[in-house]
Order: C-alpha cells, then sequence, then structure tokens
C-alpha cells in the first residue's frame, strides 16, 4: 500500500487538490467530496502512467502538521 499526503484547497469556484509527492497530480471540483473522488482518480492514472514509462514510484516524503496559534 502506497499513502500519499493530499492538500486540499477551498477556492472561488470550489475545491483544488494536489500530492507534493506527485508532481503534476493535481485535481479540482465543486465540492470536497467531488474533488477527493477526482484527486483519487488523478493518483491512479498518474501512477499506472508511471509504471508503462517504466518510472519508479516516487516514495512518500511529505508530512503535515496542524498548529494553532492563538
Amino acid at each position: 500500500m502506497i499513502k500519499y499526503l493530499v492538500i486540499y484547497e477551498k477556492t472561488e469556484t470550489g475545491y483544488s487538490a494536489y500530492i507534493p509527492d506527485l508532481p503534476g497530480c493535481v485535481a479540482t471540483g465543486a465540492t470536497k467530496k467531488q474533488v477527493a473522488e477526482n484527486i483519487y482518480e488523478a493518483m491512479r492514472f498518474h501512477l499506472e502512467g508511471l509504471q508503462e514509462e517504466g518510472i519508479d514510484i516516487p516514495e512518500q516524503h511529505t508530512e503535515s502538521e496542524m498548529m494553532v496559534f492563538a
């Protein structure tokens, strides 16, 4: 199983998402649910393309942490 960090951002027209460890793997959607489904499909397509081209699948390197400032 491969795990990648997905970054979601609220936009003026909906949501966008990207995976920092997979450059170029991005998605958009009108709702967060829709963009989550779209980024999953984008990730599958991206990884399948890398495999077909004989390119190594990138390892997960990105981490995240929520910080609260008062």
